[in-house]
């Protein structure tokens, strides 16, 4: 858990040392995935450095939520970030509104759910979620396709994962 769970209540975290699954091979993806996680906030020269990094859930190769604590180099970022990884674009995400993985990983649907709908409709704004994907309709139509089953299946999942830690 976070330090100071009165000044940051998030639930339903480990740290990301602690990955640990009867699977091997499920481990060695989740613990690759928390490479990719850490490696794709790193990229972005706000962030100086992580601090404390935890695991909030996943499946291997297919998505994964990361909590990093970063050393922000500029004043307007945030300290905690969620990111989430898999077979789908990258992200980060404020925790402003995400006090736990399932929270984390609806946000990032609903986010890239309006990137989608911008793109099939030919809008461009400013004002989505960073994809690293062409804008194309079918890019927008398959990331939609994987956007229905973690919506429908990994969330609900991810709740009743954190429900019973609860």
């Amino acid at each position: 858990m976070p330090e100071d769970t009165t000044q940051f209540p998030i639930r339903g975290v480990s740290p990301i040392d602690g990955i640990f699954d009867k699977d091997e091979e499920e481990m060695r993806l989740l613990q690759q995935m928390a490479q990719d996680a850490e490696d794709y906030l790193e990229s972005f020269s706000w962030c100086e450095e992580i601090r404390e990094a935890y695991f909030g859930g996943g499946y291997g190769a297919i998505v994964a939520v990361f909590l990093f604590r970063i050393i922000p180099a500029k004043p307007d970022i945030d300290e905690w970030l969620w990111v989430v990884v898999g077979d789908l674009p990258p992200a980060y995400l404020v925790t402003d509104m995400s006090k736990s993985p399932s929270e984390a990983l609806a946000s990032y649907i609903r986010e890239m759910s309006r990137w989608i709908q911008h793109i099939k409709r030919g809008h461009r704004s400013m004002d989505l979620i960073p994809v690293d994907l062409n804008k194309t309709w079918e890019n927008a139509a398959a990331l939609e396709e994987r956007l229905t089953i973690m919506r429908e299946v990994i969330v609900p999942e991810f709740a009743a994962r954190e429900a019973v830690l609860s």
